[in-house]
């Protein structure tokens, strides 16, 4: 799912950008965080395929 949500996209060129959101589900905690990318719409399929990427990466914290 992407959405619109921030003022400044919605006026000039940022119509020409979409917000790419991904869920991500913790393995210790099964809580579910989000991460988000904001992509331009000729390469929306690249965006998802980099989260994706990221999703599957495990982060050191």
């Amino acid at each position: 799912m992407a959405k619109k949500s921030v003022a400044s996209l919605k006026t000039g060129k940022g119509k020409d950008y979409t917000k790419v959101i991904t869920a991500v589900r913790s393995p210790k905690t099964g809580a579910y965080s989000f991460k988000e990318l904001i992509a331009h719409n000729d390469h929306i399929k690249d965006a998802v395929e980099v989260a994706k990427e990221i999703v599957e990466t495990p982060t050191e914290q």
